[in-house]
């Protein structure tokens, strides 16, 4: 099990090896409890599919989080 407030910070990766940024917050329905996305701070030059909000954050469903560990690994 991992609590989410030792998630705050960590990179976020894709799973082809590029770094997307920095994992700054997670939404959720707050009536089921159920996670929604990542919100992603991302480096400069990062390319990537997942929508850019207005925030300049990107969003990231959970349901594409493969792994936890030093990084969080997302597909691609």
């Amino acid at each position: 099990m991992v609590l989410a407030e030792n998630l705050s910070g960590k990179a976020v990766m894709g799973s082809d090896g590029a770094e997307l940024g920095t994992l700054y917050n997670i939404t959720m329905d707050l009536k089921t409890g159920k996670l929604h996305d990542l919100l992603v701070e991302p480096n400069l030059e990062v390319s990537s599919d997942y929508e850019l909000d207005d925030e300049n954050l990107l969003h990231v469903p959970v349901g594409n989080v493969q792994a936890v560990k030093d990084y969080i690994v997302v597909a691609q």
